[in-house]
């Protein structure tokens, strides 16, 4: 009972800054088809949109910079010191974002101060979720790893289902009048008040055993040395990449574009698109802790195939169906399908990410490949189906964005499937 509540309390602790990160990151998601009109007015809403989600990749952007530096910090600092550092930047560009007036106040200065926090937000979310999954897979007993790390993601999911849930209740209470002029800014101010909050439960996190351990010999190697460790490997960092696809293009569709999506292209409204973000937020923490515990029980490998095998047989044909036949439980169960070719893949290949790194350079090689992998790949994921959606008018062509990188993914389990259990 002791261990567990040690334990539980170490989740919670490295874990609340993740929650910050991807909630900053949820909001903007949520509300970016009314900040497209508050920040980038443009008489074709299409195309404010596409400039909305282009800042909110411009984030994404920014992350293997902030991999690099911040997560060679972590690595030649320790974990405790570098998290601190990411939760302070992250709060940096949430305040920016919360408290910047609108275009129609301060012109094109507007705009530039919703790209500098998203920068900002981006540079240090590139090393948090990758120090989060090193500290949480440095801390986990024997044989538990797996569903350790996963808490990871699991808490994104719950910063997911709170923002959501905000969403829902704003929604529900104001009109989108409303919500357009003023209200869109309570979730961010939300975001603002937690922060104190946050930094100071992290700061009496405790360093890792494992990285304390190996202190004096870390703080000793220069920045340019743990950097040629990361090239020395670039084979796993590319493999590293392939495997992250997945996760961060399917999350970043069923959770951050599944709103705008719901709303622009299917017709829903704005509480019934909010609404199920936040179910699917809830089903993807369940099968993320599911997944991360049976992968200590039968292995990586057997979840790994498993998951990349259903995302490329049945994303394409569950959007389909749902675009031929609208209706909001279609759009909760296809979701749901999604949801769990997310969390089971996710849930398992976090762990193997953390697994597959050279211990010298975890921290910095681990949030590289991840970043790399949102910049190029899940960032732009709601830009891309907009744009696909636009050109193609194929209401179903995301599901064959989301194919390809399971595809891709697939691959990387076979060259990998020697070096996992």
């Amino acid at each position: 009972m002791k261990n567990f509540i040690k334990y539980a309390k170490q989740i919670f602790q490295v874990g609340s800054g993740n929650f910050l990160e991807m909630y900053d990151y949820m909001i903007f998601g949520l509300y970016a088809s009314i900040i497209a009109k508050v920040f980038f007015p443009n008489e074709n809403h299409f195309i404010s949109i596409v400039y909305a989600f282009g800042v909110f990749a411009a984030g994404a952007f920014m992350r293997p910079i902030g991999a690099i530096v911040l997560g060679g910090y972590i690595d030649k600092f320790g974990r405790k010191k570098g998290l601190i550092m990411t939760l302070g930047l992250m709060s940096i560009g949430t305040i920016s974002i919360a408290f910047c007036p609108s275009y129609e106040q301060i012109g094109i200065i507007a705009p530039i101060i919703v790209l500098i926090g998203r920068l900002i937000q981006g540079f240090s979310a590139g090393a948090e979720l990758g120090g989060v999954s090193i500290y949480l897979s440095e801390i986990a007993p024997k044989g538990l790893k797996g569903f350790f790390v996963a808490w990871q993601s699991g808490s994104q999911q719950i910063a997911t289902a709170f923002a959501t849930g905000i969403g829902v209740i704003l929604h529900y209470y104001f009109s989108d009048a409303m919500m357009e002029s003023w209200g869109w800014r309570i979730p961010f101010f939300i975001g603002c008040l937690v922060i104190p909050f946050i930094f100071y439960i992290r700061r009496t996190l405790e360093e890792t055993p494992e990285f304390a351990k190996n202190q004096a010999h870390q703080i000793k190697k220069t920045f340019g040395a743990l950097l040629k460790n990361v090239f020395q490997n670039f084979g796993t960092i590319i493999v590293g990449i392939m495997l992250v696809m997945t996760t961060t293009v399917f999350y970043y569709f069923i959770s951050v574009y599944t709103p705008t999506y719901a709303k622009e292209v299917l017709n829903f409204s704005r509480i019934e698109s909010f609404g199920v973000t936040v179910i699917i937020s809830l089903s993807n923490l369940f099968w993320l802790l599911v997944s991360g515990y049976m992968s200590d029980r039968i292995g990586r490998k057997k979840v790994l195939f498993t998951a990349s095998l259903l995302g490329i047989f049945i994303s394409y044909p569950l959007l389909i169906y749902l675009t031929n036949n609208i209706s909001f439980t279609n759009l909760i169960l296809v979701e749901l399908a999604l949801s769990l070719v997310y969390g089971v893949w996710n849930g398992t290949m976090t762990v193997t990410l953390s697994e597959i790194m050279p211990s010298s350079v975890k921290a910095m090689g681990f949030s590289f490949s991840y970043s790399v992998a949102v910049a190029v790949f899940g960032g732009l994921t709601p830009a891309v189906s907009t744009f696909l959606i636009e050109v193609t008018q194929n209401r179903a062509i995301p599901g064959i964005w989301l194919t390809c990188v399971a595809c891709i993914s697939f691959v990387a389990v076979l060259i990998i499937r020697k070096k996992i259990s």
